[in-house]
């Protein structure tokens, strides 16, 4: 998510909170293209699917780098796990 976060960022993210385009969230994406799981992962919400209720399209703050939506398509409402509410901590570089 750089350039909003780097790793090691410490972040403040809430369950249950009303999803919205725009906003930061902790998302369980799809297993990779060799079945592997992949990493818990911060994207952005860009909005909801109009082809599928319930689901969501994601974006990468860094367009050079991440996977998104176009990628792997848009997310269930049940794998967008978190919302990132604020910045608790940036470790110093």
């Amino acid at each position: 998510m750089l350039p909003t976060y780097r790793d090691g960022d410490v972040l403040l993210v809430l369950r249950g909170v009303t999803l919205r385009a725009g906003r930061a969230a902790v998302v369980r994406l799809p297993p990779d293209a060799e079945g592997r799981p992949r990493p818990l992962a911060v994207k952005r919400l860009t909005g909801p699917d109009p082809a599928a209720p319930q689901r969501w399209w994601v974006d990468s703050d860094n367009a050079a780098e991440g996977v998104t939506s176009f990628e792997i398509g848009s997310l269930h409402g049940d794998d967008i796990l978190a919302v990132v509410v604020g910045l608790v901590w940036t470790p110093l570089r």
